[in-house]
């Protein structure tokens, strides 16, 4: 990113200074900033604004229902976003690290599903049923992955035909988790959109509870839908590698 970009911080007032660079999501610049005295998180990318709008939204309306997320700090005029730029909260906690760690984060993504029962999509993207029929969608585009791997991912995804949607996190790894004692934060945002719920539940130890059956069809969502997301990185091959074939 130029730094061009990084000018905009001018508009959270005169009090707000870049720390350092943060480990971030491939998409965007993410620093530590300190505004007014406090500890924040600012991310510059090339976002569409419907798309800031979208995400900011979302975090505002978690953060009233009480769960915890970086919550967007408004510029001097009020606006969420400025030029790509958004100011975040920055969230203290570590990652899970036992079985009952990740039932607690299987709660909190329970609450998350709950909290956006018929919220509209994502600007850009599709759910995973979606690209039963369309091939592209954000980051996904089935038409760079083989015809034979598209078809594999697809029938992972014809499992979760006619299930209730609502907002996924979509990459609830430790990294993206921040928990404390009393209570467990979800940070990065980036690949949340509108989908089944199940995409965020094959966690470690099974920690969602899913008995066999559910179990399986989600592990096999997700794997679809990670392998598909980053395609063709070697991650992703790895993924699809977990698809069963057809």
């Amino acid at each position: 990113m130029s730094p061009m970009g990084w000018e905009a911080l001018g508009q959270w007032g005169e009090d707000v200074v870049r720390i350092e660079p943060l480990a971030g999501g491939v998409a965007n610049d993410v620093w530590s900033v300190r505004v007014d005295g406090h500890l924040a998180v600012g991310r510059l990318g090339a976002r569409s604004s419907a798309d800031l709008a979208w995400e900011t939204e979302l975090l505002q309306h978690l953060d009233r229902e009480g769960l915890t997320v970086p919550v967007p700090i408004p510029t001097t005029d009020g606006r969420l976003f400025a030029d790509g730029l958004v100011l975040m909260t920055y969230v203290e906690g570590g990652p899970p690290e036992t079985e009952a760690d990740w039932r607690r984060v299987a709660d909190t993504l329970r609450r998350l599903h709950r909290l956006t029962q018929g919220w509209p999509q994502r600007p850009g993207w599709r759910s995973s049923t979606d690209l039963l029929h369309a091939e592209t969608g954000t980051r996904i585009d089935l038409g760079a992955m083989p015809p034979e791997a598209v078809a594999r991912c697809r029938a992972a995804w014809a499992r979760l035909i006619g299930r209730p949607t609502c907002v996924v996190h979509g990459d609830p790894n430790p990294r993206n988790i921040r928990m404390t004692a009393d209570r467990v934060a979800l940070i990065d945002w980036d690949e949340s959109h509108v989908d089944v719920p199940d995409l965020d539940l094959a966690l470690p130890h099974n920690a969602a509870g899913l008995d066999g059956g559910a179990h399986d069809i989600a592990a096999q969502a997700s794997a679809a839908w990670e392998a598909a997301v980053c395609w063709d990185d070697e991650y992703s091959i790895k993924r699809l590698a977990q698809v069963r074939a057809v």
